[in-house]
């Protein structure tokens, strides 16, 4: 009878702890993915994330005059990121404040970014 060089239960037992090596890798670096501060994301990113769901490309689904676009935010008398931020902290009519999903810092990063979109009529690049 021939012997088989490769001991299976060997190899199988090397592959299971490669495995669960990686998978351990894995889930630390989701864990700490997901532990970051809202204040390490930029305001591209906080807009993404919280605001682009009502406000797509500067729009707003919900109420067409309350969109994010130059002439809409003078017209409502958000001409500044402060104010614009005090509305993301704080919410206006039936759109409630994120404060505190935007983190520290979070509503001004995501309003001198919605500033800035709004200065380029929106146009990405």
């Amino acid at each position: 009878m021939a012997r088989n060089p490769f001991n299976t239960v060997q190899i199988a037992q090397r592959v299971a702890q490669r495995v669960t090596l990686f998978s351990l890798a894995l889930i630390f670096f989701a864990v700490l993915t997901c532990a970051q501060p809202a204040t390490a994301s930029s305001g591209q990113e906080l807009f993404s994330n919280h605001c682009a769901g009502c406000h797509v490309n500067g729009g707003n689904i919900i109420r067409r005059g309350r969109t994010l676009k130059l002439a809409a935010l003078k017209r409502n008398g958000l001409d500044n990121p402060s104010a614009i931020a005090q509305i993301a902290r704080e919410g206006i009519g039936q759109m409630t404040g994120y404060g505190d999903a935007l983190g520290e810092n979070g509503d001004q990063l995501v309003a001198e970014w919605i500033w800035a979109q709004a200065q380029k009529a929106w146009i990405q690049g």
